[in-house]
């Protein structure tokens, strides 16, 4: 028997209850291999069920379905080694997942009843914060009141969405999501890459961390989100700014040394990650003068950063804790270059280098197969006790 650490209730023994990563990332992939083929199924033969149009629907689920999903398994359990409190597990832990798909049913299937879809999608992440806020102040650990901001700025948001149906809300929420990655990529990445380095018998001092770089481009990147989300329509401040922000992120990434990683593959889709934030942030500069158009830098910043990064921290996430060597699981290779790949032919196809149809079952095919990909593979460690017989 577990115990329900809230409650110290009795549990039977599922392994998937002990810890969020492992009920969430299983869901978030999920999602990932579901959504993008439906979407396009729907776009092309109509579904009258959604709670949004096709389009929003596909942006938003993106979001609010994937990204959150994986956002929530690794915070409420990064909080835990964080802080040293004990994790939302049990009961308390399936409720909070049972909030998580009683949002994304209401926006598939919510079209008679838009109000309470929104109400619905709109509860999960407050609870995520309350979790991680209550363990933060136990552990008085300020420097995680900027992870609680970031994800009650995501909720402000998507909320201004579900009140105007203005998309301009969904294309603040990409951007400030990549400002999440950049929070979270700091936090792990060059830590990472530096213990690998020390572990080969390599000089860890080449990964070299700057905050004021790390302060640089958090801001560059906010003042995106509150250009988009305001609908202040000034190129010129816009395409500069974003352009900043994509020189701050390279040379942030520069500064981590991620090209002496090229054996670990753990390591260095982490670092693919942060470049396509960098690629994503200069094809805004370039769509604020008109020089490509919008779906591409949403593009790069979905399907390339979330999608990269997200497999890079579940799969890392998915063996270091369960017990396992922090290495890639066999067939992790494919899913990786799968993963990359949609990204690219997403951007190419945003770009007018694909054709669109064509370039879009592609992109979708390797997607899902990434992600399917993962399941196949992490899904049974992630339903499965830890291996080295420790609780968690």
């Amino acid at each position: 028997m577990d115990q329900d650490h809230a409650g110290n209730r009795p549990l039977p023994d599922f392994p998937l209850l002990r810890f969020p990563f492992r009920l969430f990332f299983i869901s978030s992939a999920l999602v990932g291999a579901i959504l993008i083929p439906s979407w396009l199924w729907v776009w092309t033969h109509g579904w009258l069920g959604l709670a949004l149009e096709p389009v929003s629907w596909h942006q938003h689920e993106m979001l609010a379905g994937f990204a959150n999903a994986a956002v929530a398994g690794f915070l409420l359990t990064a909080i835990c080694n964080w802080t040293g409190t004990p994790p939302l597990s049990g009961r308390r832990l399936l409720g909070l997942w049972l909030l998580w798909l009683a949002g994304r049913l209401g926006m598939a299937l919510g079209a008679d009843f838009p109000l309470l879809a929104a109400l619905l999608d709109l509860a999960f992440l407050p609870v995520v914060a309350l979790s991680l806020g209550l363990r933060a102040w136990h552990a008085r650990q300020r420097r995680q009141v900027v992870l609680l901001l970031v994800l009650m700025m995501l909720w402000g948001l998507d909320l201004l969405f579900h009140w105007t149906g203005d998309a301009r809300f969904l294309h603040a929420l990409v951007l400030l999501t990549a400002l999440l990655i950049l929070v979270i990529g700091g936090r792990i990445t060059p830590t990472f890459t530096a213990n690998w380095l020390r572990m080969q018998g390599l000089d860890p001092e080449s990964v070299v961390s700057r905050p004021w770089l790390d302060r640089a481009g958090l801001v560059a990147t906010l003042v995106l989100v509150v250009l988009e989300a305001g609908a202040w329509k000034v190129p010129a401040l816009t395409g500069t700014v974003a352009l900043l922000a994509a020189l701050l992120v390279l040379a942030r990434l520069v500064s981590w040394s991620g090209w002496r990683t090229a054996r670990e593959p753990l390591l260095w889709l982490l670092h693919a990650g942060h470049l396509w934030v960098a690629i994503g942030f200069l094809l805004r500069s370039l769509a604020a003068f008109s020089l490509v158009p919008d779906s591409a830098w949403l593009h790069a910043l979905g399907a390339g950063a979330m999608g990269t990064m997200i497999l890079a921290v579940m799969t890392r996430v998915a063996v270091g804790h369960t017990g396992r060597p922090l290495r890639l699981r066999p067939g992790g290779l494919w899913a990786y270059g799968l993963i990359l790949a949609a990204g690219m032919a997403r951007v190419l196809v945003s770009l007018g280098w694909l054709p669109l149809m064509s370039g879009l079952w592609v992109a979708s095919l390797a997607w899902s197969t990434a992600w399917l990909i993962f399941l196949m593979v992490y899904g049974p460690i992630l339903m499965a006790p830890r291996a080295d017989g420790k609780p968690g």
